[in-house]
């Protein structure tokens, strides 16, 4: 039987391979540093109910016998991590190679969904429009698929019986260099870990291993140019004026169900709210037509989906009556879609709060994000900076996000928007006090669980 250890097993990735491997048969372990926080158990409950045993991450996994054949590591895992010390010479395998592992083991179609922004929705949101067609697939995904949560399932993973297998490609370390796919999915190029030339060559690499065909927005067909093998079947999705292509989008509805007009007359519905949603749903109606699929049977199961957990999440009201939004946005591009659907139902003032996922990616998107906050804020609009989300390890704790609210603050034409505030109890207040009725809070930031539950103590 094979048998791996997971170190991080927590992550939301990491934790959809371990759930793989188990659903495969092979004996499963792991350690994470969280593992214990309350905002974690969802995961690691579910884990555990699927026979992955959980350790301390302190190398008490490998204080007896019964090793591991390999184990599995991200590449956040530092060398001093305690796990990889005890191991010994144990083989590694990086998340990328294991990923690689599942999907030959598969011997299924695979279908990759990567891009800066919006693949973990993509992937559930694919993954749902196949199941509702009868397709039965199996998902690897970042996000949890609320279709799929249940006590057992955390719901980033479904081992399906079908002959596909959907999952998400990561761009942010370029592992997806590291595997191939039948399909591919490429929804955007933007501003996240990278500069937007390198993320050009990465994707076109990747493009290079993939063997039947693939969905690209326009953009990326365009920034692609030159670089898109020969063989792939393509489909471009876009949105321009007088177009007839059954992948444009003429014109996004807003509503209570909103719509995508597109350009060959069809009247999609949306499940939920954005522009952004619009334009994903027309990525994967090209995928369907690539899978071979009606396209009248693929339009009816795209309005099916039930969404993934930190999307544009509900958590009620402030006592003042303010409505009260979680979302996991975390780049510029995916933090204006965010408050862009969120504006959809604010008749008042957006109270926006975002917690950066690291220093780095503070450092490295500050600009990019003021320059789009600067044109989608409304002078009465409120941007709440938090100090930078740390779990652990080597860091330069720099910058601050005060220093990067004040340098917003003197180069902006409307100072007062920005505000950085880092105790919880101290924004609690501050919340409850300028929130009112009609007016939309949203919590915004990835990797730290811990902002859902805030975003509901606001609700109390």
């Amino acid at each position: 039987m094979k048998s791996f250890h997971f170190i991080g097993v927590g992550g939301i990735g990491m934790s959809a391979l371990a759930a793989g491997a188990a659903a495969r048969g092979w004996q499963v372990s792991g350690s994470d540093r969280g593992a214990d926080k309350p905002e974690n158990a969802p995961l690691i409950s579910a884990l555990r109910a699927q026979g992955v045993k959980i350790y301390p991450q302190d190398g008490s996994r490998f204080s007896s016998g019964n090793m591991p054949e390999a184990l599995v590591f991200s590449t956040a895992i530092e060398e001093d991590n305690p796990d990889l010390l005890a191991a010994g010479d144990i083989p590694r395998m990086h998340r990328s190679e294991f990923l690689r592992l599942l999907l030959d083991d598969s011997g299924k179609t695979t279908i990759a969904v990567t891009g800066s922004c919006g693949k973990s929705s993509v992937t559930a949101h694919i993954t749902e429009t196949l199941d509702h067609l009868g397709a039965d697939p199996e998902m690897i995904s970042g996000a949890l698929s609320k279709s799929y949560r249940r006590s057992d399932n955390a719901g980033n993973y479904r081992a399906g019986n079908g002959n596909f297998l959907v999952f998400e490609a990561d761009e942010s370390d370029k592992s997806l260099l590291a595997y191939g796919a039948d399909y591919a999915v490429i929804l955007n190029i933007g501003t996240d870990h990278y500069e937007q030339d390198e993320l050009v060559r990465v994707f076109g690499e990747f493009l290079h291993n993939i063997r039947r065909g693939a969905v690209l927005s326009r953009q990326v067909a365009d920034a692609l140019a030159g670089r898109i093998p020969e063989h792939l079947q393509i489909k471009i999705f876009d949105e321009v004026q007088g177009s007839e292509a059954a992948l444009t989008l003429r014109k996004y509805i807003p509503g209570p169900v909103p719509a995508a007009d597109c350009a060959d007359g069809t009247l999609l519905n949306l499940p939920a709210p954005g522009r952004h949603t619009a334009l994903n749903a027309l990525a994967i109606r090209g995928l369907t037509a690539l899978l071979g699929f009606d396209d009248r049977l693929a339009l009816n199961a795209l309005g099916e989906f039930g969404g993934v957990w930190r999307r544009n999440d509900y958590a009620g009201k402030t006592p003042s009556g303010a409505a009260v939004y979680d979302d996991y946005a975390h780049n510029p591009e995916k933090i204006i879609s965010c408050l862009s659907a969120m504006r959809e139902s604010a008749s008042g003032t957006l109270l926006a709060v975002f917690q950066p996922h690291g220093y780095g990616p503070l450092g490295f998107m500050a600009g990019a994000l003021f320059e789009k906050l600067e044109e989608f804020l409304q002078k009465d609009d409120i941007f709440v900076l938090m100090e930078p989300y740390y779990a652990g390890g080597t860091t330069s704790f720099s910058p601050h996000s005060c220093d990067v609210c004040r340098s917003w603050q003197e180069a902006s034409t409307h100072p007062q928007t920005y505000i950085s505030i880092s105790d919880r109890n101290e924004l609690k207040r501050f919340l409850q006090q300028r929130a009112g009725k009609g007016d939309v809070v949203v919590i915004m930031g990835a990797r730290d669980n811990s902002l859902s539950i805030f975003a509901r103590t606001l609700t109390l």
